[in-house]
């Protein structure tokens, strides 16, 4: 029986990973889609687009998925038009948070998300209120080894570099402007640096500091909520970390 159980509980394990698995191809896909329709399927044309793919490539999902995408998105497959939903939102403790995300229906989806606000202490805010607070910025995370350091810090502004963050001892950030972002990766690439991920992200001008535990712990239990609505795809916030 203990081995019955050991294996029920495998499975089990397995259902959630494939699950979640699932729904993030789901987002992915969603975003793939948008980006084609906004500027057309050719990733060499359109950098949104190549930044999608090559996310939804480092996370292992199937090519047919993406070629799928691409094809919804550019209107070659029936189905439901998806759109970019931004949402500007506070959270408990003052904090301001932005919501991206993907939808068919953007009234269902401001629906359900303020609904979700409501439950955790937050609400919606009027457009432009929070938006103010942050950047727009291209991301991308390089590895070196700490031996190279220092040329590779060089290599990055030489390469259009805003700002550079080391996360650790082999993980620097680059940021960029947006429309720097697929130029800066390019050049990057061209030097033999491997980039682990890029990105267009919402930076805080200034950030909050959250003191208190219970503060803490219903930001954490939002930011799992609006994580698991379909249709959120990234949340950021203005807390310090």
């Amino acid at each position: 029986m203990s081995g019955h159980s050991k294996w029920s509980q495998i499975k089990h394990k397995k259902a959630i990973t494939d699950a979640k698995k699932g729904k993030v191809f789901s987002k992915m896909a969603r975003l793939i889609s948008v980006a084609a329709r906004a500027k057309g399927k050719d990733p060499e044309a359109n950098p949104t687009l190549r930044t999608m793919i090559d996310k939804a490539r480092s996370l292992n999902m199937p090519l047919d998925n993406i070629e799928r995408a691409i094809a919804k998105g550019a209107g070659e497959l029936e189905g439901a038009q998806i759109e970019e939903l931004i949402i500007e939102a506070y959270g408990p403790a003052a904090s301001a948070l932005i919501i991206e995300g993907t939808t068919d229906n953007r009234n269902r989806s401001l629906s359900e998300i303020k609904f979700l606000l409501s439950q955790h202490d937050g609400k919606l805010a009027n457009p432009g209120s929070v938006l103010w607070l942050f950047e727009r910025y291209g991301l991308i995370t390089v590895k070196s080894s700490p031996a190279k350091k220092d040329e590779l810090e060089l290599t990055a502004i030489d390469s259009g570099a805003q700002e550079i963050r080391w996360l650790s001892e082999e993980t620097m950030e680059i940021y960029t402007q947006p429309a720097e972002l697929e130029k800066t990766k390019k050049l990057l690439e061209e030097k033999n640096i491997k980039t682990e991920e890029t990105a267009l992200i919402w930076l805080p001008k200034n950030e909050i500091k959250i003191d208190g535990t219970r503060d803490n712990e219903r930001l954490e239990r939002l930011f799992e909520a609006l994580n698991e609505h379909d249709d959120v795809n990234e949340v950021y916030s203005n807390i310090q970390d």
